[in-house]
């Protein structure tokens, strides 16, 4: 893929959150997935296309891509793969922000790590929303609970949510699910959560994928993960 295939891509992308934001005032960031891409288009990405975020779900892949990055202090890499303790310790001092956080011993994890460094990291906690046995995160219920024992890390600063969806067979489905998945983060955040330190400012909410990002926009997201839309002949 050259630049300029690249480069219609985001722009596209951009077009299509742009359409679906509507009327919305805020902005929703496209963190590009880059399970599918090289270290070659990242920089591409960043240095051509203007994407400042990217995403990586696997430690040893982003190792790989980080010495080859062009830019380091500009991009904003986000963690957004399930993440093993033992592997806390090669990316504390890298990534910005970590999306999957759904234990208690990976958040323990993360503050013995980022305070060796005196980092104070950014976490979304994953929420299994559509309660998938194969999938991480925790469920609907569990969330408030979890929630409030993270103060014990002073060293994590929660920013919001993340989930993953269900696969679905159209639009109109996907959009019921992140309809409901948004109320009940936003429930937590606004009426339970008033008390832990957040951020005082609008949670992150990150949902929506190559095939889904669309109707997650719609129902409130405010980042979306794109990946095969972006690197791959065939969305993913």
């Amino acid at each position: 893929m050259d630049i300029n295939q690249l480069r219609a891509r985001v722009e596209d992308i951009r077009a299509r959150i742009k359409a679906a934001r509507g009327a919305r005032e805020d902005e929703v960031t496209l963190l590009a997935a880059v399970k599918y891409a090289t270290a070659e288009q990242i920089n591409a990405l960043h240095r051509d296309c203007g994407v400042h975020d990217v995403g990586e779900n696997r430690v040893q892949q982003l190792l790989e891509h980080y010495e080859k990055l062009e830019d380091r202090e500009g991009l904003r890499i986000h963690f957004i793969g399930s993440l093993q303790k033992n592997k806390v310790k090669y990316i504390a001092d890298k990534v910005c922000m970590i999306h999957s956080l759904d234990s208690l011993s990976l958040a323990a994890e993360i503050e013995k790590q980022c305070e060796k460094i005196g980092k104070v990291m950014d976490v979304l906690v994953e929420v299994n929303s559509g309660r998938e046995p194969n999938k991480g995160g925790l469920l609907p219920e569990e969330v408030e609970d979890f929630c409030r024992a993270l103060t014990d890390f002073p060293h994590l600063r929660l920013r919001g949510f993340m989930t993953m969806a269900p696969k679905c067979e159209n639009s109109e489905q996907y959009q019921k699910y992140f309809s409901q998945t948004y109320r009940e983060c936003l429930d937590i955040w606004q009426k339970k959560l008033d008390n832990i330190g957040s951020v005082g400012c609008a949670p992150v909410i990150s949902m929506g994928m190559s095939d889904s990002f669309e109707a997650a926009v719609r129902e409130g997201a405010t980042v979306v993960r794109i990946g095969g839309a972006l690197f791959r002949d065939t969305e993913a």
